[in-house]
């Protein structure tokens, strides 16, 4: 699963982010409220681990922000608070779990695997959005400021990756696993070939760069600055 954890306790949120990883899941993690909702609001997640108190933004407000977007990923909510009104009040908010602490991870683990037998955690997208860059999965087309882009198969399964992941730091090995199930360095610049090409038709007709590379760490995309 892809889990953002919104913790601004650093005891805490090493706790679950190392334990998640520990598990073979993805974890993001914010340390303030507004980091966090940015992050939530840009990003898709399977699940959502929230402390009620945060800095700048309560946990309350980043879900009722979210739930008033139609963004449905379930979230548990971490607080130190355990009278009945405040449980209700975080589910009422939008919540869909509680854990109070002190928590052991396994109890949060359980917790997050019940959510996910409850019912899909993600909504099956048909059609991916990256500011003017639009992506239709059934119809198979690319199209930016309404104009239609032809890629080839791999630059299409490669600006997918990208724009499921956009304002995500991509790196080499990443994309050789995730778009060309390569888990092995084949020693050679495909990688690189590839991004040049997809540049050259979803870049450089354009104004505004979307595809950056960052040196010695990979590749993001993103809306142009």
């Amino acid at each position: 699963m892809k889990v953002l954890v919104i913790e601004d306790d650093r005891s805490t949120a090493d706790y679950v982010v190392g334990g998640l990883k520990e598990e073979g899941h993805d974890p993001d993690h914010a340390a303030s409220g507004p980091i966090g909702l940015e992050l939530a609001c840009t990003r898709e997640y399977d699940a959502l681990v929230v402390d009620r108190m945060l800095p700048g933004l309560d946990g309350l407000s980043i879900v009722r922000a979210l739930r008033s977007s139609g963004r449905d990923a379930p979230v548990i909510f971490l607080t130190s608070v355990s009278g009945l009104d405040d449980r209700v009040e975080g589910l009422e908010a939008g919540a869909d779990d509680y854990l109070v602490k002190p928590f052991a991870f396994s109890e949060l683990m359980a917790r997050l695997n019940a959510l996910a037998r409850r019912s899909p955690l993600r909504r099956e997208e048909t059609v991916l959005r990256v500011g003017e860059l639009e992506m239709n999965l059934i119809a198979r087309t690319v199209k930016r400021e309404g104009r239609e882009i032809d890629l080839q198969p791999r630059e299409f399964r490669l600006l997918e990756y990208m724009m499921r992941n956009r304002g995500r730091v991509l790196t080499r090995t990443m994309l050789l696993e995730r778009v060309w199930d390569f888990h092995f360095d084949p020693k050679t610049n495909v990688v690189e070939t590839h991004v040049s090409r997809l540049r050259s038709k979803v870049d450089r007709p354009f104004a505004g760069e979307m595809i950056r590379t960052i040196r010695g760490s990979g590749y993001v995309l993103n809306v142009p600055a």
